[in-house]
C-alpha cells in the first residue's frame, strides 16, 4: 500500500496540516463509549460504521440505521487516545522545519483537549470553531490562509478520500493518503487512492518521505 519514493516537487513542501479522526486520534473508546451509551453493543455499532463507510453515507447516519437517539454525551479526545506515532511524528516535523497543524472535522472542545494531550502546533483548528467543515473548499481555503503557505506547499493528511485527499486535492494543495481507520481501510481500495501524492500506512513512514527544510 505504502509509496516509499518522493514525489517530484515533495522538496517545495513547507506546511504539513494533518486530519484529526483516525489520523492523529485512534476513535475506538470514542466510539465504544458512545454504543454504551446508546445502548447498543460495540459490535454492532462498528458494524454499521463499516458498511456506511462502503456505501459513502454520513457517519452520523448510524443512529438512524442502530435505531437509537444518538447520545447526548459528546466525544471526547483524551490523551490516550492519540496513535502511538502521533506525537513523535508531529514533533519530528517540526523539528525538520515544516509549519505544522491539525485541522480536522471536530467540535471546538477539541483544540483544548488536543493541547492537554501534548499536541502543540502552529495551527489547532476545529471545523465547528470555523463554521465550516470538510469537505467543502472553504475548509482547505482556510486552512491555506492560516499557514500562510502558497496552496501548492501545503500538504494536506489524512483517512479518507472524499473529506481528506480530494478535496485538498482540488485546493491546490499536495496530498498524504494514511491507511488505517475504517475508511482508510476501505477507501484504500478504491482507484482514487492513487491520486494522493503519496500513500503511507503509518506517520512515521510520512517523516521518512519528508526531508528536513533548510
Amino acid at each position: 500500500m505504502s509509496s516509499t519514493t518522493p514525489p517530484h516537487g515533495w522538496t517545495e513542501v513547507r506546511a504539513v496540516v494533518l486530519d484529526v479522526g483516525e489520523t492523529l486520534v485512534d476513535e475506538t473508546r470514542a466510539w465504544t463509549q458512545a454504543a454504551h451509551d446508546a445502548g447498543v453493543t460495540p459490535l454492532a455499532l462498528m458494524a454499521v460504521l463499516g458498511a456506511l463507510a462502503e456505501r459513502d453515507e454520513p457517519h452520523t447516519r448510524v443512529w438512524e440505521v442502530l435505531g437509537v437517539p444518538r447520545p447526548a454525551r459528546t466525544p471526547t479526545i483524551e490523551p490516550g487516545d492519540l496513535y502511538p506515532d502521533a506525537l513523535p511524528a508531529l514533533h519530528a516535523l517540526r523539528r525538520a522545519g515544516y509549519v505544522v497543524g491539525i485541522a480536522g472535522n471536530q467540535p471546538a472542545g477539541a483544540e483544548a483537549q488536543l493541547r492537554t494531550a501534548g499536541v502543540d502546533l502552529d495551527l489547532v483548528a476545529s471545523s465547528q470553531r470555523w463554521g465550516v467543515a470538510k469537505p467543502a473548499p472553504a475548509f482547505f481555503a482556510r486552512v491555506i490562509a492560516e499557514v500562510g503557505v502558497p496552496a501548492d506547499r501545503v500538504l494536506y493528511v489524512g483517512d479518507r478520500l472524499d473529506n481528506d485527499v480530494l478535496p485538498a486535492r482540488a485546493a491546490g494543495m499536495r496530498t498524504a493518503f494514511l491507511r488505517r481507520g475504517p475508511w482508510g481501510h476501505v477507501h484504500a481500495l478504491r482507484p482514487q487512492a492513487a491520486l494522493a501524492d503519496v500513500r503511507v500506512d503509518s506517520l512515521g513512514e510520512l517523516v521518512e518521505l519528508l526531508p528536513a527544510r533548510p
